[in-house]
This record gives structure tokens, sequence and C-alpha cells, in this order.
């Protein structure tokens, strides 16, 4: 039964990470009657300014995490970034606390390590092949069984962060520090992993629920420096590749178990379909369906957390989301350009509202849709090109 939120009957759902995918989860909860409350590292995290409550902690600290879960006392314990302290969720969950989808799917893609081998060498999926190094003189051995180029990335990270192409030994060094630096928790291993030639890369977003498996249109999307900068839905595949993909996805979902929304990242190439990673969770490119889809990855996920029905996926529309990045860190800023992006036909924008900008981070998001993918496309980039991140007081490098 559902009410509403701040009453004794209310059911509670909390976020634990609060950015801009956070926030529309919660949006959607609160529509349905969930009471919210938002969790993150930093104060002002978008989330927190839709959520009925908010808490600042340390994510990795087991005992901050304890103590605002126990004081909340949540119906859902839902995880929206990586750094969490597993262990102490798998101890939550033990007593009773409910993890969405669970403790062992957040622990699994925590790090790129867990989910690579379970992948390959369990369920034996078509992967990249990878090793992993705990030293400079480590990657140096690693890279030569890989061999050149390769791609070098921190165990545990999102949205690209430490990622680097390292083409040839000459780049061991600086792959290296840029992977240790930008990895989130305190690990100093890394994964390199044999370079893909792909035709595309796409998201299969697969949605468990107890109504079964499903999958959306898959999304395809364009990255720099593994993080992405456009999507698109649907994007063109033959039916023998839906079908991989979708067999690939279903695999690797139903041995995470549990209930919402998955994104799966695949690449698609001449030989095949490859599995990339996995989220438990709705995707950065998923963004795209909240003006692709009738319910987006968002309403997706809480229904399906919440256990109602979810009969089907209706795409609306082709659609494009591209994202504006901010290109310096600053405490203060601000977004120009809304209105003539608006002016372009079937557009839409989200504008997250994050207290400072760092150099790449991401600060909105311009959605359109269109007769076709291409049409789509175009609009968006033609929105896009008129926002500009406006700064003010910049932090001193």
């Amino acid at each position: 039964m559902y009410g509403a939120p701040n009453q004794n009957h209310a059911k509670k759902m909390m976020l634990l990470g609060s950015g801009e995918l956070g926030k529309e989860i919660a949006i959607e909860a609160q529509r349905l009657g969930v009471e919210t409350s938002a969790v993150d590292r930093y104060e002002g995290a978008p989330a927190m300014q839709v959520a009925h409550h908010f808490h600042v902690i340390d994510m990795l600290d087991k005992d901050q995490l304890r103590t605002v879960i126990e004081r909340e006392q949540p119906d859902f314990i839902v995880p929206e970034i990586e750094a969490i302290a597993t262990d102490s969720l798998i101890e939550l969950e033990q007593e009773g606390y409910n993890v969405v989808p669970t403790a062992y799917a957040t622990e699994l893609t925590m790090d790129r390590e867990g989910i690579r081998r379970v992948a390959r060498e369990k369920l034996a999926l078509p992967t990249a092949k990878y090793e992993f190094a705990d030293s400079l003189e480590e990657l140096k051995e690693a890279v030569h069984v890989i061999g050149t180029p390769c791609v070098v990335k921190p165990i545990m990270s999102s949205s690209g962060k430490g990622q680097s192409l390292c083409r040839t030994e000459a780049d061991l060094e600086s792959s290296w520090q840029t992977a240790i630096n930008s990895g989130r928790g305190k690990s100093t291993r890394v994964i390199v992993e044999e370079l893909i030639h792909f035709e595309s890369e796409i998201t299969l977003l697969t949605v468990r629920s107890a109504t079964g498996t499903i999958f959306c249109p898959p999304i395809g999307h364009i990255q720099e420096g593994g993080d992405y900068i456009q999507s698109w839905q649907p994007h063109a595949m033959s039916e023998n590749q839906i079908k991989e993909a979708e067999n690939i996805a279903k695999t690797v979902t139903d041995e995470i178990g549990g209930y919402g929304v998955f994104g799966v990242e695949l690449f698609i190439t001449a030989n095949g379909v490859y599995f990339s990673e996995v989220s438990p969770r709705p995707h950065d490119t998923g963004l795209v369906t909240l003006v692709t889809q009738e319910l987006s990855e968002f309403a997706l996920h809480v229904r399906a957390i919440l256990g109602f029905p979810i009969d089907d996926i209706q795409l609306i529309s082709p659609g494009v989301s591209h994202a504006v990045k901010a290109s310096i860190e600053s405490k203060e800023y601000f977004i120009s350009g809304i209105d003539e992006a608006l002016a372009v036909p079937n557009t839409q924008m989200r504008i997250f509202g994050k207290p400072d900008t760092k150099i790449g981070r991401r600060m909105a998001v311009v959605l359109t849709k269109g007769k076709s993918v291409d049409t789509a496309r175009e609009q968006a980039e033609k929105a896009a090109s008129n926002i500009d991140v406006i700064y003010n007081s910049p932090v001193e490098q």
C-alpha cells in the first residue's frame, strides 16, 4: 500500500548517490507516493534538490553508511553509483534490508574485475581479452600479454574516469598514473583490455521485474574518453544482432539477479556481439528515453523495484540526447543559450543543478525527437551548439 510521504505507513526509498540519474529516479518514485531520501558525498547533489530528505556522508565509510540507513529505515536501498561500502550493504541485506537489485549486484559490478571474471570465466560470454595489474611493473607485463594498442582503466570508476588508450610502451607510465589518480576508492589495481574494433557500441536497457525480463530498443552512443557525449534510440541492428545482444544481456542479468533496470553495454562487431559492462541501475546513455519511450528508464526502474507490472515498452519516437559539459573548474557558473536551444523544434533540456563545475563534468543534457534518428541528431547538435556554461570565480589551479 502506498500513500503520502512522511506518514507512518509511507514507503521509503533511499538513493545512495544523488546525481542526475538519481534525481530522475526520485521524481518517478515520488509520482507513486514514495518518500525519498538522497545520500551523497557532497551537499547540493541533483537528487538532494528534489528528495524529501538528504544526507551528506562518505559512502565508502561502512560505519557512516550503516548509521544513515539505520536512522532512515528505508524500505528500498537503491545504489546509484559504484563507490559504496558494499561489505556494509551485504551485512545490512542479511539483516533484512532490501538492497536493489541486490547487494551482490552492487558488489559484483562495483569493480571491473568481478564482473569481467563472471562474464567470461563463469558465463562464457564473448568479451575483450583482459589482464590485471597492481603496479607499473605488472602493467608492463599485462600490456605485453594483451598487446598494443590497449585500454587501461581503474578497477573502480565510472563515466570513463581514469581510462586511457595505451598506444605504445611509451604510454605505459602516463596510463598508469591516469588510472590510479582517477579511480574511486583507494585501489591501485587496474585492468588492461584488448582494444575491440567495433562497428558500434550500444546500451541494451534490460528490465527485470516480477512479470519477467524485457528489453528497451537498443541505444547507440558516442563516447569520448570513456564518457558518453551523445546517445540515440533506436540504434539500427539486424534481427540476429538484437537476438544475440538480448541473449547476452539476459544471461548476465539473470546471474546478477534482483529487480530493476540494468544498463548492459555491448560492442557490435563484424564477428558478433561482445559484452563490455553492466550497471545494475539506469544508465547515463538512457537519458534519451525521457523523450523516446512511453515509460523512461527511470519510470521502469521504479516500477520494477516496487513490484508493479510492466507489460511492454513502447517507443513513441526516435530521439537523441546530447551532453553539455563543463570545460573548467568553478564554484559559480550559469548556463546561457537556453532560449535558442529550446527554439529548435522538439527539443527539451534537463539542467542538473550541480553546485559547481569540474573539467568534463556533465552539467545538462539536450533531448530531441524527430521522424528519424538522423533528424533528431541534427536538431540535438544544433540545440547544443547554442548552450554555453559560463563561469564566475574560477578555482585557482
